[in-house]
């Protein structure tokens, strides 16, 4: 049986589960790891049984809980190398080094360097056997300057950034966790490395493309033949050019890398979308710029539009509670 539940869905957080077979995979970790818990276990899952987390991108309404949840249930993460790397930059942040500061620190790394010379000259340090034995690498200048006296590095436990598996994949090559295989392909959005994904099992196909500030043909390209489409409809323009956010955030919003307003979605929907999906979810409503009436007015004249596309469900996903599971 192949089943997806979408556990949240809007600015507060975003998480799905997606099984196949006897796979199960959590799509980003937006919510906190008790509430991620308690969400699978009204839906019907079973935390302990998720087999892997595959992130699209390191936004905190994405990665909130992703640490905490990953270590409880020991199981590996998923990212584009560019996008742990910008998680890691977000939840372990630097301080700046004045210059005094990096002078001392100069100082005292030249004399560690000088004395491990010497002592290795007499015998091995026990440290070595450490780092044979697969010790974490040495604590970097920036880390150092934020006060720690030791260039140990700090146990994992102390390591905000520590994951129990960490494992890259690249937007536009498949692969496979299980018996669930991804094909990730890139989409506009302000991060590091953003990726929708077509998750496909036991013959289901599955398209999923939130966060992008417009429709490319890439992405058009591969939400086709899909059985289930989950497509982000935001903002309703009119709401979010009168609402209370300040005009920056607007601006950011309505860019070609910001977010897929109700009236994009219904214009793909109308013109880009093929029709094939028995499923419709429409996904990441604002609670400042969205009803949900307004997004499903939009997306029901869209495909009633279409005579071929009046059999295709239309949901909408929620923040608050997670929608019913969709079993295949």
């Amino acid at each position: 049986m192949v089943r997806f539940t979408v556990l949240a869905s809007g600015s507060r957080g975003n998480s799905t589960v997606i099984s196949g077979g006897h796979t199960r995979i959590l799509v980003d970790a937006g919510l906190s790891c008790r509430e991620l818990f308690r969400r699978m276990r009204l839906a019907g899952e079973e935390p302990e049984t998720l087999d892997a987390i595959v992130i699209t991108h390191e936004h905190q309404d994405h990665i909130n809980g992703l640490a905490v949840t990953a270590r409880k249930l020991g199981i590996p993460v998923y990212f584009t190398e560019g996008t742990h790397r910008a998680w890691m930059r977000w939840i372990a942040p630097r301080r700046q080094m004045t210059y005094a500061q990096w002078l001392e620190y100069c100082r005292k790394q030249s004399a560690g360097q000088q004395a491990e010379v010497d002592a290795q000259a007499v015998e091995a340090e026990p440290d070595d056997h450490e780092c044979e034995a697969g010790a974490a690498t040495p604590t970097p200048p920036s880390e150092a300057a934020a006060g720690q006296d030791s260039e140990e590095p700090p146990a994992r436990k102390e390591d905000p950034t520590w994951l129990p598996a960490v494992e890259y994949f690249q937007a536009g090559r498949a692969f496979e966790i299980g018996g669930i295989q991804l094909s990730p392909f890139t989409i506009p959005h302000d991060a590091a490395d953003p990726v929708g994904f077509v998750f496909r099992a036991e013959g289901v196909r599955m398209g999923f493309a939130t966060d992008l500030g417009y429709i490319p043909p890439n992405v058009k390209a591969q939400l086709k033949g899909v059985d289930l489409l989950l497509l982000e409809s935001n903002h309703d323009l009119e709401m979010l050019r009168d609402g209370p956010y300040p005009w920056a955030v607007k601006q950011r919003v309505l860019s070609r890398v910001g977010h897929l307003s109700n009236e994009a979605a219904a214009e793909f929907l109308e013109n880009g979308y093929d029709g094939q999906a028995a499923y419709v979810i429409l996904a990441h409503l604002s609670e400042n710029n969205n009803l949900p009436e307004l997004a499903r007015v939009a997306a029901e004249r869209a495909l009633n539009g279409r005579a071929s596309l009046l059999a295709n469900r239309l949901l909408l996903a929620a923040q608050h509670e997670p929608l019913s599971p969709i079993d295949f």
